[in-house]
């Protein structure tokens, strides 16, 4: 038997990993809601103080994704392989950052007003977020909840498939009905960054899908 082999059957699996994945995914959850409400929110300085909420909760999650990596630079063994852990942390990471962005160009521009689309998208946002959250907290019994497990991928396709539509149909809408040229181009933008963040959620669900297919 190699040595490595001999190793991880007798070296304990550092579970540290997974409460640094959840806190993630819970500031991914926060970040989701605050992006619900600040498509929601017609007060425009409660706009401005959500976005920065927002921007707080994408600097909780550079730090937490900072401590992945240090943990995985310190431990032996890990419960599931390094770059599985990584691409996990950065896909994640990567949505907080989208959900960043798509705040940060509502702050910088002010819209006068929202259109429908936003809030849908924001929804599918959040939606996606929470089957995140599930999964993350399904991951160290994955054999005992694969089923459980598997949905939650599936389900974050599902609202990647629904968002390039609303995508598609938001842009159409768009173009017919605004008609300032200015207002146009910003909303244009908020609109690609929700689009961004919702597919930024279904690569999450792809490293779920292959840690599903290599452990469960």
């Amino acid at each position: 038997m190699k040595l490595n082999t001999l190793l991880s059957i007798f070296t304990p699996k550092d579970v540290k990993f997974f409460p640094l994945l959840r806190e993630t995914a819970s500031i991914l959850v926060q970040s989701s809601d605050l992006l619900y409400e600040l498509f929601s929110c017609t007060d425009v300085s409660r706009r401005d103080e959500l976005c920065k909420l927002i921007k707080a909760e994408e600097l909780k999650g550079d730090k937490v994704t900072g401590y992945i990596l240090k943990a995985m630079n310190e431990t032996f063994v890990t419960p599931f392989d390094r770059e599985d852990i990584n691409a996990l942390a950065d896909e994640m990471d990567d949505v907080i950052d989208g959900i960043n962005r798509a705040a940060q160009k509502v702050l910088l521009y002010s819209p006068e007003n929202m259109p429908e689309c936003t809030l849908h998208l924001s929804e599918i946002i959040r939606k996606g977020a929470s089957e995140i959250q599930s999964a993350v907290i399904e991951l160290p019994n994955i054999k005992k909840n694969d089923k459980h497990f598997r949905q939650h991928y599936r389900e974050i396709k599902h609202l990647e498939e629904e968002a390039d539509v609303l995508y598609e149909v938001g842009i159409m809408n768009l173009f017919k009905e605004e008609k300032n040229t200015i207002e146009l181009i910003k909303l244009k933008e908020i609109i690609q960054e929700l689009e961004k963040a919702a597919n930024k959620i279904n690569n999450t669900g792809k490293v779920f899908k292959t840690i599903f297919v290599k452990y469960a």
